[in-house]
């Protein structure tokens, strides 16, 4: 059975903005993955031509749909949580639906956003982190729902993380990484994937000059792993596992 890699995210282009390297990296080596995102982005405020919320979120569903493609994601799947308001859901309940995802799908690694929220320190990513990483460590203990599908201990967790941080936003306390991630080779796709999001892209257009700038790596931060071990510096999401 081959290696297996799941993405959890808040909104529609997380999946290419933060995580697209890592994605289109794993689909190149032939690892599956799976890609969920818990909300259809209709808070957002670049809005495209939509004139209403369920306009939005229909354009954004199909936008993540395409953006998937171009990176290779094996599955992907859009959940029905409210955008914005993630803060307000009921934890258990939500982390237990996550839970019993990686317990279906049996993941090696799973990354996320960190506690910080990501560069716009955004609440809604902040409770993807807090609610991934209580099914990441749930979905492989015997004593959690064991009605709700076999226990499985995903192998590793990490965060996404960066080097640098975008002036005019709230400063996020970054954390530092332990894996860099050398993107080169996928730069493009990613740039493509979040094409993809067309009603996005004032937000591309703010940014372009800092993937211009830092674009060639990703950063990610160990922060649970199967077995005891010191963090070390690595380049591999997958080093080790096989």
């Amino acid at each position: 059975m081959g290696l297996k890699l799941m993405c959890v995210t808040a909104h529609p282009d997380d999946e290419c903005f933060g995580f697209g390297g890592a994605l289109a990296l794993a689909s190149d080596r032939g690892i599956e993955t799976y890609v969920i995102c818990l909300t259809d982005g209709q808070a957002a405020s670049n809005r495209g031509d939509a004139a209403t919320g369920d306009a939005l979120g229909a354009m954004r569903r199909d936008e993540f749909r395409r953006s998937c493609e171009v990176l290779g994601v094996t599955r992907h799947e859009l959940m029905d949580y409210e955008d914005g308001r993630l803060e307000f859901v009921e934890f258990s309940v939500a982390a237990g639906r996550l839970m019993e995802k990686i317990r279906s799908f049996k993941p090696d690694v799973v990354m996320t956003f960190g506690g910080d929220g990501g560069q716009n320190t955004h609440t809604d990513h902040m409770m993807t982190s807090a609610l991934t990483t209580a099914a990441f460590h749930w979905a492989g203990q015997t004593k959690r729902s064991p009605d709700a599908g076999s226990p499985h201990k995903a192998q590793r967790l990490y965060y996404l993380t960066a080097n640098f941080q975008i002036p005019d936003r709230p400063a996020a306390m970054t954390m530092p990484w332990t894996v860099t991630l050398d993107i080169r080779s996928v730069r493009e796709r990613k740039t493509e994937a979040f094409r993809q999001h067309v009603s996005q892209a004032p937000l591309m257009e703010k940014t372009k000059d800092f993937f211009a700038k830092h674009g060639a790596e990703e950063f990610y931060t160990l922060v649970a792993a199967a077995e005891p071990q010191a963090a070390r510096q690595g380049t591999d999401l997958f080093e080790g596992l096989s």
